[in-house]
């Protein structure tokens, strides 16, 4: 829905780089919404109680942590938002990496 709102909505409104900007937003949100169910499915696989310090579930908490530092940073900067949000996004970058390797790790070690 967002990647049809900045290719009708704000196409019009935006430079190219503003758009591209909101564009990656959107892709990384995408790819890693998928990834926040491929960790609830393996939760469930796992079927046990997982602790809120297992690798899984602080790779489910590090992927929203991502889409929300990371995406929503990269949104609220190409519509404008203050630019003290720009050192936000790296810190979504290494939030999606701290979610990929305890996912792997969850996975290698179950």
């Amino acid at each position: 829905m967002l990647g049809a709102f900045a290719a009708h909505g704000l196409k019009a409104r935006l430079d190219v780089a503003s758009l591209s900007a909101f564009q990656t937003g959107v892709t990384y949100q995408f790819f890693h919404s998928i990834a926040l169910c491929l960790v609830a499915l393996w939760l469930r696989q796992l079927g046990r109680d997982v602790p809120a310090n297992d690798a899984a579930a602080i790779a489910g908490m590090a992927f929203l942590v991502g889409i929300v530092f990371f995406s929503g940073s990269l949104y609220s900067l190409s519509l404008g938002g203050p630019r003290w949000l720009g050192p936000i996004t790296p810190l979504g970058g290494v939030a999606f990496i701290v979610g990929w390797a305890s996912f792997a790790w969850s996975a290698w070690r179950n």
